[in-house]
């Protein structure tokens, strides 16, 4: 099941779109799977799940950190992390930079902004995003990257809600670019709302329940 769900999502993503496969809550067995059928980039959101999964899976594997980032725990995957989705604040990329220094690594990150109605979700305003990236402070910090910007739409079956939504961090990821050659990616869209998030500027989709069903709730 799970390979032939993988194959039919990559047969109908443009050339130009990342699939990330979001592993969080699956078993060793499943993503073992989904690497035989060819796929080499996972997300997690929970870094003691995503360092045990690093451990017993293949080391060519690119991981990538999906969920909310707690600072404390930045130190436990700093050694293998490619790319961080959810920084949501300048002192995470502080603390990341400085993890990632200890060794001697360059870690990927993704400033995540604030585009959905609910309060609930992470983010950073706009005007918070230009004024990080215009910081003088930030060329200082040698051991991360900022490689483009991460969004999660509102949870709705709105689909005029969304598109406004994925278009208005289009928007913004176009304005940034001018000015940032290094914003190459722009994170949008899940399992429910992918296709809309590619029409709309999305060159990198986090899909997990469309190809590994259901999650698995762990208590």
């Amino acid at each position: 099941m799970i390979t032939n769900n993988l194959n039919d999502i990559k047969s109908q993503l443009p050339e130009n779109v990342t699939l990330v496969a979001v592993s969080k809550t699956k078993p060793i067995i499943d993503i073992q799977e989904a690497y035989d059928a060819g796929q080499r980039i996972f997300g997690e959101n929970k870094i003691q799940e995503m360092v045990m999964k690093y451990d017993a899976l293949p080391k060519d594997i690119e991981w990538h950190m999906i969920g909310h980032l707690q600072r404390n725990k930045v130190k436990y995957m700093a050694h293998f992390v490619d790319l961080i989705h959810g920084v949501d604040s300048f002192k995470t990329l502080q603390e990341i930079n400085k993890q990632a220094k200890k060794h001697n690594r360059i870690i990927n990150c993704l400033l995540q902004a604030h585009i959905a109605e609910e309060q609930t979700k992470f983010g950073l305003s706009f005007e918070k995003i230009r004024e990080i990236l215009s910081s003088e402070v930030l060329s200082e910090l040698k051991n991360i990257k900022i490689v483009g910007l991460m969004g999660m739409a509102t949870f709705t079956d709105n689909e005029k809600q969304l598109k406004k939504e994925f278009l208005s961090l289009n928007s913004l990821f176009s304005e940034l670019q001018k000015t940032n050659e290094e914003l190459i990616i722009l994170s949008m869209g899940m399992s429910g709302d992918y296709q809309l998030a590619i029409a709309c500027g999305s060159n990198m989709v986090r899909i997990g329940s469309s190809i590994f069903g259901s999650r698995n709730y762990i208590a």
